[in-house]
């Protein structure tokens, strides 16, 4: 291998780079896009649920259940119904997803016994919704249960049986807040930086077929090697700056929490970048057309990254035939691996096996690409 010829394709196609409107788009312009549109716009958290409520007695008491509702931030009362039909009238039309009914005799019946019953209406359009809004309101009627049952016990000079009784006292490890976005975050990384090396990468050598540069090319002494490691630099070096910008916006704009080494965030994303430019190195060399062989890049990191990586979907809750598909997604190591950097504070040897499957894929796919180019037309 000679230097000289690979710092000269290195620096040739930092010009093509350079002077390639769409490529300096793709470059600096798609991380930042990418990460303000992902990093706000997707949350496993739901705030301000529409909320109906059908209070039948408007006591002081029914009116102490729906504040609790409201206060605890999960709940926003859109609408007081009137009458019981009109929370049919107010689903159909989007008004809310939740409804609360208090019966008639509410505050008499707790008062008697110390508990009185409350439905709860759910539109289950959107299961996964519904799912953590319920979640939400069984926490807020348990507060509530607790409250109201003190207040009673106390009244009536009661003590409540601690026979049977079991507590759980949760402790939270690595999220303490279980803000969805410190997990969500992290992918987003994965996420950009396989979609804009492979963008880039992928119109290399199919950009010389259409620019009529390839002849010229395969007519210098320079090498299938030299070619490839020459056309790849620059964009590794891209590709690690829109890793380092990525990785500070996680940090200092939504404050992810960092609690692992440096070094080893950047050997590991090193690696995956490696993966992530031979990919689109392999698509550029097999399609000659530059609109082609950015399709198929959109296609095979896009799609596995978004849907089998574990970024948008547990990879433990998918059914066992396509949990054993995603060990040959490359995005799965890369996304475990960031999250265990950030909230866990993992380093190499806590990690060794996401990084032997990160690093077997970055070998068969460098050896891939090194056979696929051949010096002849």
């Amino acid at each position: 291998m000679n230097l000289r010829r690979l710092l000269a394709m290195a620096f040739k196609e930092t010009l093509q780079v350079w002077r390639d409107p769409r490529s300096l788009a793709v470059a600096l312009l798609m991380p930042l896009m990418q990460m303000a549109i992902l990093g706000y716009g997707v949350s496993l958290d739901i705030k301000h649920v529409p909320l109906c409520v059908y209070d039948q007695e408007n006591s002081q008491a029914s009116r102490a259940i729906v504040d609790r509702f409201v206060s605890s931030g999960w709940f926003s009362v859109g609408h007081v119904i009137s009458r019981e039909s009109g929370i049919r009238y107010a689903m159909d039309r989007g008004e809310c997803i939740a409804a609360i009914v208090i019966p008639v005799n509410f505050s008499r019946t707790l008062a008697a016994s110390g508990s009185a019953p409350v439905q709860a209406i759910f539109d289950a359009t959107d299961v996964n919704t519904t799912n953590i809004a319920l979640g939400y309101a069984q926490g807020v009627v348990a507060q509530a249960n607790a409250a109201v049952a003190a207040q009673w016990n106390s009244a009536h000079a009661a003590q409540p049986s601690l026979v049977g009784q079991t507590e759980i006292e949760p402790s939270v490890w690595f999220n303490e807040t279980l803000d969805s976005r410190y997990f969500i975050v992290p992918g987003v990384v994965a996420v950009i930086l396989a979609l804009v090396g492979a963008q880039l990468t992928s119109l290399t050598i199919s950009r010389e077929w259409e620019r009529g540069t390839m002849e010229q090319l395969i007519s210098t002494p320079i090498t299938a090697l030299e070619v490839m490691l020459g056309k790849l630099i620059p964009y590794f070096v891209i590709g690690m700056a829109d890793a380092t910008f990525c990785l500070a916006v996680a940090i200092f704009w939504f404050s992810v929490p960092f609690r692992g080494s440096v070094g080893t965030l950047f050997v590991t994303t090193a690696l995956f970048n490696v993966v992530v430019l031979g990919i689109g190195y392999l698509i550029s060399v097999r399609i000659r057309s530059q609109l082609g062989a950015s399709q198929v890049a959109l296609l095979v990191t896009m799609l596995p990254t978004t849907l089998l990586s574990g970024y948008t979907f547990p990879i433990d809750q998918m059914p066992a035939p396509i949990r054993a598909l995603t060990f040959f997604v490359y995005p799965r190591y890369y996304v475990t691996i960031l999250r265990a950097i950030f909230l866990k504070g993992s380093g190499l040897a806590d990690l060794w096996a996401p990084l032997l499957g990160l690093s077997l894929y970055a070998a068969a796919i460098i050896w891939l690409a090194a056979r696929a180019f051949r010096k002849r037309l």
